[in-house]
């Protein structure tokens, strides 16, 4: 009878070397934690385990975000995140320039786990394919006007904005458009702009910000306001 002889590879029979058993253990930590997931809920703050197609990438899920337990926002990580390292590699990949994305809950596997690791297209040194499988979260704009002590209520709110820095951008130009007068625009309030998450089960309250000048749309709410 003919037998076959296996052997590992790289290295003679014998005892395990220590980068043998390192490989070892990060299997046997890989298999553990495909087996038990840690579970994960919406609302909670840990980075989650994402599916992408046959890959597993690490995401970190954005507070507040309202659009309901089926769908949330999430951006994609190195899994070495935050090492500088993994933030060059993660770009050269496609990491970082994805911006916020709307995630399904059915594709989060549970609480990142650094054994994901070698799942993840970083590991395999490939870029993130052009369709990871999720749209663009989006964005908005708050104008607040609030009293002294914290109370009041939201004047204007604009969106959606497709790029967190159009949001910003908008924010600032608000802000420097009432600069000096903030406080006085409305008798009894102060009036901020600030950038804020797109809150998509309240989209009929958003203006257009790409329809109309942002700042003629704050001009005609404090007017209405105080006529």
């Amino acid at each position: 009878m003919k037998r076959r002889l296996f052997h590992r590879c790289g290295n003679a029979p014998g005892a395990l070397t220590s980068e043998d058993q390192a490989v070892v253990d990060a299997f046997r930590a890989l298999l553990d934690a495909r087996k038990n997931p840690q579970p994960w809920t919406p609302g909670c703050n840990q980075d989650v385990a994402v599916r992408v197609g046959p890959f597993l990438e690490r995401a970190q899920p954005r507070p507040g975000d309202d659009h309901g337990p089926d769908l949330i926002a999430v951006a994609l990580r190195h899994p070495d995140t935050p090492h500088a390292a993994a933030y060059l590699h993660g770009h050269q990949l496609g990491y970082t320039n994805r911006g916020w994305l709307r995630c399904e809950t059915t594709a989060i596997l549970g609480i990142w786990q650094p054994a994901y690791a070698m799942l993840t297209h970083a590991a395999a040194n490939l870029p993130l394919p052009e369709d990871v499988g999720m749209d663009t979260a989006h964005y908005g704009v708050h104008v607040e006007a609030r009293r002294s002590d914290n109370t009041g209520y939201t004047l204007v709110r604009l969106g959606p904005y497709n790029q967190t820095w159009l949001a910003s951008r908008d924010a600032d130009r608000l802000n420097t458009h009432l600069e000096g007068r903030a406080a006085t625009v409305i008798p009894g309030f102060t009036v901020t702009a600030k950038a804020a998450p797109f809150h998509v089960s309240d989209h009929e309250s958003y203006a257009d910000p790409y329809a109309t000048d942002v700042t003629m749309l704050l001009a005609d709410a404090i007017a209405e306001v105080n006529a």
